[in-house]
This record gives structure tokens, C-alpha cells and sequence, in this order.
């Protein structure tokens, strides 16, 4: 198959198939291209490292210029790892809507106890001036009874 020549195979349904050893070259050939463009491409480690120098760079330069830098690097970025961001804090805002909610009836039991607590002072200090104007009423008929 190496030389190039196309012969044929059957395979296990009893089709005819063609195999062609230019065709097993030509893969070998785009697998060693894929592994030339990925060492190409610089890895994490070394963006990093570039960003660092150029951040560096503008600071030296203009110290203002640091947060359009920013804000441009996060947009550069955010089209490829914010996908893999957002399924990373879905459990983490799904805890935080539970805690939210378990915090909300929490703090409506609260204000639920601190209202039934209010009520039964005002009741009592309603009941209490009540009993000190009855108190007040009887006093001032026994002092006019007493005088006549």
C-alpha cells in the first residue's frame, strides 16, 4: 500500500472496497501538520507570559491605559472561555439562589415573630392604660363621694 497502488479489499458484508496507500500517506501527513500548527500555536503559560510583558509595558508608558487593556483582554477572551465559565458557576449560582431563598423565608419568619412581638406590646400597653384610666375614673369618684 505504500507504493501508492490501489487495490481492493472486501470487507465482512462482501462490498468492494478501495484502498489507496496515497490516501493513508495523505492522513499521515495532515496528523503531522495538525501536530506542526499545534506546536505553533503558543500554549496558556506563554500568552500569559506575553500579557504580563505587555501589561508592563503600558505601565511604564501610561499607567491609564491599564484598564482598556483589561477590558479589551477580557473581551478577546470572553468568546472562548465564557462558555466553559458559565457551566463552572452554575452550581455555585444555583447555591446562591437556594441560600437566597432559605435567607428570605428566614427573614420572614423574623419579621413575622418581631410583628406578633410589637402587636403584643401595643396590646399590653393599651391594656395598661385602660386599666390606669379606670383606676384614674374610680379614684376621682371616690374623691367626689368622700367630699359630699
Amino acid at each position: 500500500m505504500s507504493d501508492g497502488k490501489r487495490k481492493n479489499a472486501t470487507g465482512t458484508d462482501g462490498s468492494v472496497r478501495a484502498t489507496d496507500g496515497a490516501n493513508h500517506q495523505s492522513e499521515a501527513q495532515r496528523n503531522g501538520s495538525a501536530e506542526i500548527a499545534s506546536e505553533n500555536e503558543p500554549d496558556f503559560t506563554t500568552k500569559v507570559a506575553t500579557v504580563g510583558i505587555i501589561a508592563v509595558g503600558v505601565a511604564l508608558i501610561e499607567v491609564s491605559l491599564i484598564p482598556g487593556m483589561i477590558i479589551g483582554l477580557a473581551a478577546a477572551l470572553a468568546p472562548k472561555y465564557a462558555p466553559k465559565l458559565g457551566e463552572g458557576l452554575r452550581p455555585l449560582v444555583r447555591q446562591t439562589v437556594r441560600g437566597t431563598i432559605k435567607l428570605a423565608h428566614k427573614t420572614r419568619e423574623a419579621i413575622a415573630e418581631a410583628s406578633e412581638q410589637v402587636q403584643d406590646m401595643v396590646a399590653e400597653a393599651k391594656l395598661e392604660e385602660a386599666e390606669e384610666a379606670s383606676a384614674f375614673k374610680s379614684a376621682s369618684v371616690d374623691a367626689s363621694t368622700a367630699k359630699a
